[in-house]
């Protein structure tokens, strides 16, 4: 049994890289429906389940300062690849779909919530509060969420597992769709945006070593001084130290994107790191106590996209949107930014940039989006 730190970080890090390995290597169609983030999370619970370390005050000060350091530092180097002046060149039309689309996702998270309330634990808001986050934003998203509303571990494997398996039947149902493009614009009386232009995005340079370096030393100074600045913050019952800390950890990402600095290569490589490396930490102090409450989260989840599914179709019809708009949309907010470039290549290669920045837009606001729900959340479980 491990019972010292540096033995516990060589197996969170050895776990975090091998289905990332795994995956880049087989390519295994399992890999479509359950990612390596989440095969990640399950085997260390697995293996903290079999008791292969034990709670000692090293590891759990370790697993403390690692969480409450990198939930920021991943934040702040997850905003350096988002350029909000490209976003906005994009136009009212495509900003309007996006607007729309998230819309569609808050009112449905309210009215899932109401009608399975009854069927939820006490704190049941909390997995669906911090799968909002990710269902506009992505992973990072959801655990930033996780850490500001103050949600247990053991209910963040229910949060994973609702998200890749929702997600990876929503995106099967996108695909499908695109042939029904040309009935669907006539209902809608829209203009297909196959032939819209939009201005390709740079692409990024290979990681370097002093970039990773450099990028790291940067996020975890900006972790370092971020609670500082959020003590100076006003609290309140649903504005903690810690939301602040979060929000402004993303600022200044936002901030540092919009200068020179964010052309140094190495800080997505650091980020898709430090993500599996946060995961793997939270799950070594969970359980698979909270994957008994799976099936219910999951039929709410297919319940949440439904509901957003006829709600963006409404908006669609009232606004004239057209079905690739709609779709990229869509799985910009559930999918994030690996998927939703290969969707929008399917429907018009014309559109892979609109998906990669407004997936981009979603990493910006899925973190306020999952506050903002948990903060509805909260108030109709009472």
């Amino acid at each position: 049994m491990i019972e010292s730190v540096w033995p516990y970080l060589a197996v969170m890090l050895l776990v975090a890289g091998f289905w990332p390995a795994i995956e880049r290597r087989f390519g295994w169609r399992v890999f479509d429906i359950l990612p390596p983030i989440v095969l990640t999370y399950l085997s260390v619970t697995a293996l903290s389940v079999a008791g292969l370390w034990s709670a000692s005050p090293g590891i759990h000060a370790a697993q403390s300062v690692i969480v409450g350091h990198l939930v920021p530092a991943l934040l702040f180097l997850l905003m350096i690849g988002c350029d909000l002046r490209a976003i906005f060149r994009l136009g009212p039309r495509v900003l309007g779909v996006f607007v729309c689309t998230s819309i569609s996702l808050f009112i449905a998270f309210i009215v899932a919530f109401l009608m399975f309330r009854h069927w939820l634990p006490g704190d049941g808001w909390k997995p669906l509060a911090s799968l909002s986050g990710s269902w506009v934003g992505g992973t990072a998203n959801l655990i930033a969420v996780k850490q500001a509303i103050g949600m247990s571990d053991t209910s963040l494997a229910t949060a994973l597992l609702t998200d890749a398996l929702c997600y990876s039947m929503w995106v099967v149902v996108l695909f499908s769709v695109a042939r029904l493009a040309p009935a669907f614009n006539r209902w809608t009386r829209a203009t297909s945006s196959a032939d819209l232009i939009v201005t390709e995005t740079a692409p990024r340079a290979p990681a370097t070593m002093d970039g990773v370096l450099l990028w790291l030393g940067f996020a975890l100074l900006v972790a370092a001084l971020a609670p500082g600045v959020a003590a100076l913050l006003p609290v309140g019952s649903m504005v903690s130290a810690t939301t602040w800390t979060i929000l402004v950890a993303t600022v200044a990402g936002l901030i540092v994107a919009h200068t020179p600095l964010a052309r140094l290569p190495g800080a997505q490589a650091v980020s898709s790191a430090l993500l599996i490396s946060v995961v793997a930490v939270l799950a070594s102090q969970s359980s698979f106590a909270g994957i008994a409450a799976a099936p219910i989260y999951l039929l709410c989840g297919v319940t949440v996209i439904a509901l957003h599914a006829v709600l963006l179709c409404a908006a669609a019809r009232v606004f004239h949107f057209d079905l690739y708009l709609c779709g990229i949309s869509s799985l910009a907010h559930i999918g994030g930014v690996a998927a939703t470039p290969v969707l929008a290549a399917t429907y018009s290669r014309s559109l892979v940039p609109v998906g990669i920045l407004l997936a981009l837009l979603g990493y910006i606001l899925g973190t306020g989006f999952g506050l903002v729900v948990a903060a509805v959340l909260s108030r109709l479980a009472i």
